[in-house]
């Protein structure tokens, strides 16, 4: 998973497409147009009447431009880095700063995949993207950009509460800020730990309870559960942000309410 930075400061995290769900996308973009292709064949054996040699090389050089370069460059401008192959596998090609692709870029792409995917049957793409992080072909190294995964399965809110055992000593608990990563590792645990063989869920739970206990004091009882622990802890740490929140903006809205009534401020 790739971590982008907004100028907001703003983490979001994209998932870069795999090479076998690329490959994929590539195949079925490959075989529609070379169903247009057969098509385009088809039509000009059936015109009634006869082209001469130069008419058909035109045609045919036309037809290859505007199937390889200008369809692929146009579809993927207008859909923001989408094509059929990529909407079918839930992909989307994206800057590498994580911004829609212009026509710059999917000009570069286009260009380049006429060589490394039509000229070479894939070779090139296929190799390159198996030495690469994130499933690149030389289109997209040349362009700054990258396929995501565009459907992520939804993340339901963590439903967690403090436990009855726990309610007296979450109401008089000092806990302290947990750094992110512990936080999040905490979160993930919580989600997963009920799939989770027995012995590996205790294991990870002490330890993160281990980690968790340098922040809190005091401590529960001895011999409370690491889960029922963690769960609790989280729970009440989302309580009170959420009471420090809204304590906050109500403090705001007083002091724009006083500034208004002393004429300071937008009315």
């Amino acid at each position: 998973m790739s971590t982008i930075i907004t100028g907001e400061a703003v983490v979001l995290e994209l998932r870069p497409a795999s090479f076998a769900a690329r490959s994929l996308a590539t195949a079925i973009d490959v075989a529609l147009t070379l169903l247009l292709g057969l098509s385009l064949v088809l039509l000009l054996g059936a015109l009634p009447f006869a082209l001469d040699e130069s008419a058909v090389r035109a045609i045919v050089i036309a037809a290859l431009v505007g199937l390889l370069v200008v369809a692929p460059v146009a579809v993927e401008t207008l859909s923001r880095g989408k094509s059929l192959g990529k909407w079918a596998m839930g992909l989307r090609i994206v800057r590498d700063d994580g911004g829609s692709i212009r026509f710059r870029h999917a000009l570069i792409r286009a260009l380049l995949a006429v060589l490394e995917i039509y000229m070479t049957l894939g070779s090139v793409a296929c190799l390159v993207s198996l030495f690469n992080d994130k499933s690149k072909r030389l289109g997209d190294m040349l362009a700054g950009s990258y396929a995501i995964r565009d459907r992520a399965p939804k993340i339901l809110p963590l439903q967690i509460s403090v436990a009855p055992s726990l309610a007296s000593w979450a109401a008089l608990a000092d806990i302290g800020r947990l750094p992110d990563p512990l936080a999040r590792r905490i979160s993930m645990f919580l989600r997963q730990g009920a799939t989770m063989a027995p012995a590996s869920r205790q294991r990870l739970g002490v330890e993160l309870a281990t980690e968790a206990s340098a922040h809190v004091a005091p401590l529960p009882e001895p011999g409370t559960d690491p889960m029922v622990f963690l769960a609790s802890l989280m729970a009440e740490r989302r309580e009170r942000e959420l009471q420090r929140m809204n304590a906050a903006a109500l403090q705001a809205t007083r002091i724009k309410s006083q500034l208004r009534r002393h004429g300071v401020g937008p009315q």
